[in-house]
């Protein structure tokens, strides 16, 4: 099992754009050979928003993740996020 795991902080008025990007983000996931599922959590503190991706293995991963990134290649992050990603790929002990 792997879980990749991204932390964003959204600028002020942006919330949404964020969401709908990360929504076609996992979207594009499923059908991909070992997806399992993909979730978008807000934290009620701070309001960083957290996209999770489940998938099967690490092979699963990297074979998927392109047409994932593909699908918001062209959104302005920049213009979204205050400051950069966190990312986590975590993996099962």
């Amino acid at each position: 099992m792997i879980i990749h795991l991204s932390i964003h902080t959204p600028k002020a008025g942006k919330e949404q754009d964020l969401i709908d990007s990360m929504y076609r983000f996992g979207a594009a996931g499923a059908g991909q050979p070992g997806f399992v599922e993909a979730r978008i959590l807000r934290d009620t503190r701070s309001g960083r928003l957290v996209g999770m991706a489940h998938w099967e293995d690490e092979a699963s991963w990297r074979a998927g993740v392109e047409a994932m990134r593909a699908a918001v290649a062209d959104d302005p992050f920049d213009e979204w996020e205050a400051g950069e990603t966190e990312g986590f790929f975590l993996e099962e002990v």
